[in-house]
């Protein structure tokens, strides 16, 4: 039976993004079931889900997987010939830990600059905080370009949860219009000239559904 993932908006839905890049990269063949968030019939559908009333979701048979990074690494353990952690011991507590950080933190990132595909050229107040929460994205894609950017363009060469896990920070900074330095740019590049990415972006351009708070900036 195939793996059936319940994602929401593709324009807007950062946290499905991240399951669905991840299984869409892997090349692991899954069933897809979108769900229009922000609607007077949006908790009810993702209820016959999960009862943790969130996307994305994952379903393996009789089982159910909830949130991003556990989806990954359920997903990572049932399919190891995919290799999406870093085989080395020590890239793979890097991985990891850039992945749990991103799943954990960066709040004003969040708020300030929220996911939207559709949208180019936004512009958004620089809070101190903002300005933080970038640097340190910057100072994290930096760091693995320099110790692993001649393998491949991903952030430890080869795709991993990693690049699922930031994947939506690269369209943020896109539809913002953050400046990267050269350092930082090569990572943005790799990943929005993947197949997979190319697909999301098309899918989410054809969806009708706005969901207003998503929309902000200038």
């Amino acid at each position: 039976m195939k793996p059936k993932l319940i994602i929401g908006n593709k324009n807007y839905s950062s946290w499905s993004l991240r399951a669905w890049l991840l299984l869409k990269e892997a090349g692991i063949d899954f069933e897809e079931h979108r769900i229009v968030l922000d609607t007077d019939t949006s908790a009810r559908e993702i209820a016959e889900f999960s009862d943790a009333g969130r996307v994305p979701v994952l379903q393996l048979g009789d089982l159910t997987v909830w949130d991003s990074l556990a989806i990954a690494e359920t997903v990572a353990e049932r399919w190891p010939e995919k290799q999406l952690w870093p085989a080395d011991p020590d890239e793979r507590a890097h991985a990891r830990s850039i992945s749990a950080e991103m799943h954990s933190g960066f709040p004003y990132l969040r708020e300030h600059m929220p996911m939207n595909c559709r949208a180019m050229g936004r512009r958004v107040h620089l809070l101190d905080e903002l300005g933080e929460d970038i640097d340190r994205v910057i100072d994290i894609w930096a760091e693995c370009h320099r110790h692993y950017g001649d393998r491949g363009g991903w952030l430890f060469g080869n795709f991993s949860i990693a690049d699922a896990m930031f994947a939506p920070v690269v369209l943020r900074l896109r539809t913002y219009g953050i400046n990267l330095p050269e350092s930082a740019g090569f990572y943005p590049h790799r990943l929005l000239e993947s197949e997979a990415m190319q697909d999301w972006l098309a899918a989410a351009e054809c969806e009708i559904e706005v969901i207003e708070e998503d929309e902000k900036g200038q």
